[in-house]
């Protein structure tokens, strides 16, 4: 497939689905695209589907992305926030471009690393979608095996874990199995629109020091 850059026009708060894409295409985009750029893209067997989000999708991935942050800080875990990097295996001609993710329990495994390369590395723990505007496709998490995803569509959070190969729903974290994030996590995002980001930072933190304190 031929395909120029100048052929992409994706207005903000809708996707783009291409098909017949190769992978040398793909990595060609990736690099002219570069990495200072609205768009999110995600690549499947072919396909190509990108993404331009609006303020709203922003503003939750943010909200949530720091709420998780908070969470691993009073939990005293180690992790490594890598945002919106994209992650790619051409053995499996796979590649997406979550919201928001991060390596958790295997953040010692990536510890000091400039690059990721599913060829070779672990996915990311735990991956944000933000699911306003477009659904996520759960089967290029599931091929890259990404353990746990968090799929949020403005009003409730769905967790999803990796359960022999496929997404299974569950109303408990992989990452946080002894807290309700399930419903905690909408509620504080919910409270950052009314109260503002900061004193629901401080809000959630003392939930959390008290959900500890309580186990």
């Amino acid at each position: 497939m031929q395909l120029e850059l100048s052929q992409i026009k994706v207005p903000p708060g809708s996707q783009l689905l291409l098909e017949n894409v190769s992978w040398q295409m793909f990595e060609k985009i990736l690099d002219e695209l570069g990495e200072s750029r609205a768009a999110r893209l995600s690549y499947s067997q072919g396909v190509l589907e990108i993404m331009t989000p609006l303020f709203e999708h922003e503003n939750n991935k943010e909200i949530i992305g720091d709420l998780v942050k908070a969470l691993l800080e009073e939990l005293d875990i180690e992790f490594r926030s890598a945002g919106s990097t994209t992650f790619k295996a051409q053995n499996m001609a796979q590649a997406l471009e979550p919201d928001e993710c991060f390596y958790i329990k295997n953040e010692a495994a990536i510890r000091g690393k400039k690059k990721i390369d599913l060829n070779v590395d672990l996915p990311p723990d735990l991956a944000i979608e933000i699911d306003i505007t477009s659904r996520t496709h759960l089967n290029n998490y599931q091929v890259l095996g990404v353990p746990e995803l968090w799929r949020y569509n403005g009003k409730s959070l769905e967790i999803n874990v990796l359960q022999a190969g496929q997404y299974v729903q569950s109303d408990s974290s992989l990452n946080f199995p002894n807290l309700p994030v399930k419903t905690v996590i909408p509620q504080y995002l919910e409270q950052s629109k009314i109260i503002g980001r900061n004193a629901t930072m401080k809000a959630f933190r003392r939930w959390v020091k008290e959900s500890i304190a309580a186990q």
